[in-house]
């Protein structure tokens, strides 16, 4: 599903700053992996490639046979809107709509006919169990049903790749586990393939697949 074949990235300053260097990774579709090491390790540079984001200095990235890097940035961009789904820290919704609008932006700007959005993001919030929220502000919103309109608006296109960077590290700790259950929950029952980077050992030691990054190369790929 994702082949990740010895990728470098780097970043020009007055210094170049390397991210990330020779990095291997294979994930097979429909895996639930977390990637965590310390700050500055490349954690969150490698899913931004991964959902192309960004591109590699050097190596390739591939999704389902499609190395990414070469693709124009259209197609990436169809790419990153028909296959992946993003998950962030700081949830990213617009404040001045809805819960529903938010949900159904990304199918409005698709072209989809309104009445189709409006009851896909029904059935989306339904589903991360906001369909009480449907006309609620973000700002009228706990930070934990804040994160779960960003998933039901990441679940838009039924996409099989989930990336989700630090998920839960906007939350107490009881809300993030809630999120994480979600997050499971959902993996079984769509069986996307999930990527979570963390600083959390909790939300690392539940996945089944923990990938360790350290000064930007793979320090450790762990199977539980």
């Amino acid at each position: 599903m994702i082949s990740v074949n010895s990728v470098s990235k780097s970043f020009d300053g007055k210094r170049q700053v390397t991210a990330l260097e020779q990095i291997d990774l294979q994930v097979a579709r429909g895996e639930m992996l977390s990637i965590v090491g310390p700050s500055g390790s490349g954690k969150s540079t490698l899913l931004n490639l991964i959902g192309g984001l960004d591109r590699p200095s050097a190596g390739e990235i591939r999704i389902d046979g499609r190395n990414i890097a070469s693709l124009s940035d259209d197609d990436l961009t169809r790419l990153r809107r028909d296959k992946i789904g993003f998950i962030f820290q700081f949830f990213n919704l617009l404040p001045s709509l809805s819960c529903m609008e938010n949900v159904a932006l990304p199918l409005h700007l698709k072209g989809m006919p309104k009445r189709e959005t409006t009851g896909r993001a029904r059935e989306l919030l339904d589903l991360v169990q906001l369909g009480h929220r449907l006309d609620h502000l973000p700002d009228e919103l706990s930070g934990g049903e804040r994160q779960r309109v960003a998933i039901a608006r990441a679940l838009a296109f039924d996409p099989p790749i989930l990336l989700a960077d630090e998920p839960t590290g906007n939350l107490d700790s009881h809300t993030g586990e809630e999120i994480l259950k979600l997050i499971r929950d959902l993996h079984a029952r769509l069986g996307a393939t999930v990527l979570i980077v963390t600083h959390d050992a909790g939300v690392a030691g539940s996945c089944p697949r923990m990938v360790t990054l350290r000064d930007g190369r793979v320090a450790g790929d762990v199977r539980r």
